[in-house]
């Protein structure tokens, strides 16, 4: 089982930046692709990024390439979520996500909304 804990959410004006991390727990959790997901108020959740196990390979979803970056640090296990440039339409509660093993990026992009495991999510607000 893997476990997926969110930290770095808050309130950030539109232009600033905010950077998620997701710590996860569990055995074999480096073998695994990470991404993430937002779901903002009264809209479905819809993919954001993703990464493979080796971070080697990313993969985003439009609205967000150029400005947001996802990398993994897996000595530490713990995915990051670097955003910058940010707008009002980039409020949402943000959610990781665990795919795996041995997926690659694209493959858990495609795969969305059919993730294995999930955290409990970090709300981010930009105000405009």
């Amino acid at each position: 089982q893997v476990q997926l804990v969110e930290s770095g959410g808050g309130l950030v004006q539109a232009g600033g930046s905010l950077r998620l991390s997701c710590a996860a727990s569990g055995r074999m959790v480096n073998s695994y692709a990470m991404g993430w997901s937002r779901q903002a108020p009264g809209k479905e959740r819809e993919f954001v990024a993703a990464i493979s196990s080796s971070g080697t390979s990313t993969y985003y979803a439009d609205p967000v390439k150029g400005r947001f970056t996802l990398s993994r640090d897996n000595a530490k296990n713990t995915v990051y979520l670097q955003m910058n440039s940010l707008k009002a339409e980039d409020t949402a509660v943000y959610y990781c996500a665990a795919e795996g093993p041995f997926r690659t990026a694209q493959s858990m992009g495609m795969r969305f909304p059919a993730w294995d495991h999930w955290g409990q999510g970090t709300q981010v607000t930009v105000s405009s």
